[in-house]
């Protein structure tokens, strides 16, 4: 038995993170679903047992066209992620026209009922306690995605937890939504979070955790194990700023051992070997991007020892640790109804 067989990296992975140990192992160990010839790394929903493929596809930024605009590349992009085996996408109202990108291509392509939607709620509403602004916000949604019920519906960011909780609750004891959560990509509020996890019933949260970016190790994923809620990672190339750094780099040669092919490929497996993980949804606007990235859905995942070589080869690597002191995604603009001043300062 070689040290990257699954079930060794799940016992080695457990062990090493400590607090993750006791209910975690069970994630790994899902790989009933093919897609040709290859098995899918799949994992399990905690509070169900229902289980979702490991790599899915962000919408952020990327799915927002402008109407009228050209967007057969979209089309391509889900036609490919599904035939790859991916089932979730994620996306929000305040992603622009990405919804409806969504939507009317899932219809078109007849995957619809395949896919697994993870969405949002951000309202406030006229008063304290008014929640007509979240109900007209999620009829909209699922007019745009055609949906008679969404499978997972999350506060975004954290805006008006308490009040939009009580709603998500309510719509999910209502059959209107599988699941309910909450989201946010800043450390800073990560102690709010954590104590939602621990008391707030939640089935699963959104999170930032990357080869870069991994204070979410520290307390935030020990604590969905702890208390069986699912991990959805976000924004896991740092808004396309990881691949600036080893740009014209080759591979590490120890990245074979798992069978990254890219740096895409290298990434994504840092993130998904964490027993923790139960989905990452990387966004692009690129078909052969898409392509490239579920390559990371099949093959073996490194252990704990690879993880921890892993970060020291990017440690290593000149201008990794100014990442996050680039402006989000380098050199595009996707020019969707969602603007970002920041970008164009």
């Amino acid at each position: 038995m070689t040290k990257i067989q699954r079930r060794t990296i799940l016992q080695a992975a457990g062990a090493a993170i400590g607090a993750l140990a006791a209910g975690s192992l069970s994630r790994e160990r899902a790989f009933a679903q093919t897609a040709g010839d290859r098995a899918i790394i799949r994992r399990v929903i905690p509070k169900t047992g229902e289980q979702v493929p490991v790599i899915g596809l962000g919408t952020f930024e990327t799915f927002d066209i402008l109407p009228g605009e050209p967007r057969g590349h979209i089309r391509e992009i889900i036609r490919r992620f599904h035939e790859a085996g991916g089932r979730v996408i994620d996306t929000s109202p305040l992603y622009g026209m990405s919804e409806v990108s969504v939507g009317d291509f899932a219809i078109e392509l007849g995957i619809a009922d395949d896919l697994f939607i993870t969405n949002k709620t951000w309202t406030t509403g006229e008063w304290l306690s008014d929640d007509s602004h979240s109900e007209a916000q999620f009829r909209r949604s699922m007019e745009r995605l055609w949906r008679s019920r969404m499978d997972v519906q999350q506060v975004h960011s954290l805006e008006n937890y308490d009040q939009v909780l009580h709603r998500l609750r309510r719509w999910k004891d209502e059959g209107r939504v599988r699941y309910v959560g909450v989201t946010q990509w800043s450390p800073e509020y990560y102690a709010t979070m954590e104590r939602l996890i621990r008391t707030g019933n939640l089935d699963f949260v959104q999170v930032n955790y990357t080869i870069f970016s991994r204070q979410a190790e520290e307390r935030i994923l020990p604590a969905c194990v702890d208390n069986g809620v699912a991990v959805q990672v976000n924004i896991p190339f740092e808004k396309a700023r990881l691949f600036t750094s080893v740009q014209g780099r080759s591979l590490p040669e120890f990245a074979a051992e798992f069978g990254a092919e890219t740096w895409a490929q290298f990434f994504l497996k840092f993130i998904i070997s964490h027993p923790a993980v139960t989905n990452v949804v990387p966004a692009t606007s690129s078909p052969d991007h898409v392509s490239d990235n579920m390559g990371a859905l099949y093959g073996d995942l490194p252990d704990e020892t690879l993880r921890a070589r892993m970060v020291q080869h990017m440690e290593g690597v000149e201008g990794f640790a100014d990442t996050l002191k680039q402006p989000p995604y380098p050199g595009k603009d996707y020019g969707g109804v969602v603007t970002w001043p920041f970008r164009r300062a």
